[in-house]
């Protein structure tokens, strides 16, 4: 079986969100969870997708999952953009993509210039009471706080500024007790002439990554919040990690478009 290591949200090696990406030859149904979830934990990156072909004239064309080193997770944008990157690079598939996924029928459509979009549902955004204890696990004090739904899991807060985010250094264990996946801590840009509106980390120990590089649904939540406060529909977000990575983002009402690239870094086989 290939397996492959790609790069996503970047058009540079080394940066971005890595995922494993795995194109089973089976074509109706995947192997035991457990089995998946031991290649997840092998691989050991924040996701690793598997995706095998459905039959023609269905809803999707393929279908696909996706499994943090310890669990399955019910959305993950930068697995899907790697596995649509695979798909179009090996000629396994031509042109717009669906994918059925626990979160529905979600689609991928490839440009001329390399880019591939993802049309992701837009994440519900419900305005909570700040936690207590957030602040002292954050180690900053969040401005607001937001619910964003079952499909992501996540408490969505926005800081003080730019480098409050980017010099977070959280208590990973306490951050656990206030969200069913982890914090997203997002605040605008400085400046929006470097190319991007907001920034973001993502910190997720409920799902076994302490911060995850650079998160497309994460961006389904991110994107209603600032195009509110910032007044457009397309934004650009940076995800401030250390490997750091670009997220296009444009509100459609109930949908959200994710735009990115990606880059293959390791091409193999597993022989377990």
């Amino acid at each position: 079986m290939r397996i492959r290591i790609v790069d996503a949200f970047t058009d540079r090696p080394f940066a971005g969100n890595p995922a494993g990406v795995l194109l089973l030859d089976t074509s109706d149904a995947f192997p035991a969870d457990d089995r998946l979830q031991k290649i997840a934990l092998e691989v050991n990156h924040a996701e690793t997708a598997f995706a095998h072909r459905l039959p023609q004239g269905g809803d999707a064309d393929w279908a696909l999952r996706w499994f943090t080193p310890t669990t399955e997770v019910a959305m993950c944008g930068h697995a899907t953009l790697a596995t649509a990157h695979v798909l179009h690079t090996t000629g396994a598939h031509e042109g717009t993509v669906r994918f059925a996924t626990r979160s529905g029928v979600l689609v991928a459509t490839p440009a001329g210039d390399g880019s591939i979009t993802l049309d992701f549902p837009t994440a519900p955004l419900t305005p909570v009471e700040i936690p207590d204890g957030v602040a002292e696990a954050l180690g900053a004090e969040p401005l607001t706080a937001f619910d964003t739904g079952p499909n992501i899991g996540d408490l969505l807060v926005e800081l003080a500024d730019e480098k409050t985010v980017v010099g977070l250094a959280p208590d990973l264990k306490a951050l656990g007790a206030h969200s069913e996946r982890g914090i997203i801590a997002t605040a605008r840009a400085e400046d929006p002439t470097r190319g991007y509106d907001f920034v973001s980390r993502c910190f997720f120990p409920n799902v076994g990554i302490d911060e995850d590089p650079v998160t497309g649904s994460a961006h389904t939540a991110l994107a209603p919040y600032w195009s509110e406060r910032l007044g457009g529909t397309v934004l650009t977000g940076l995800q401030a990690s250390p490997r750091s990575g670009r997220v296009r983002t444009e509100l459609r009402g109930d949908r959200t478009l994710l735009t990115g690239r990606a880059v293959t870094v390791i091409d193999g086989e597993l022989l377990a």
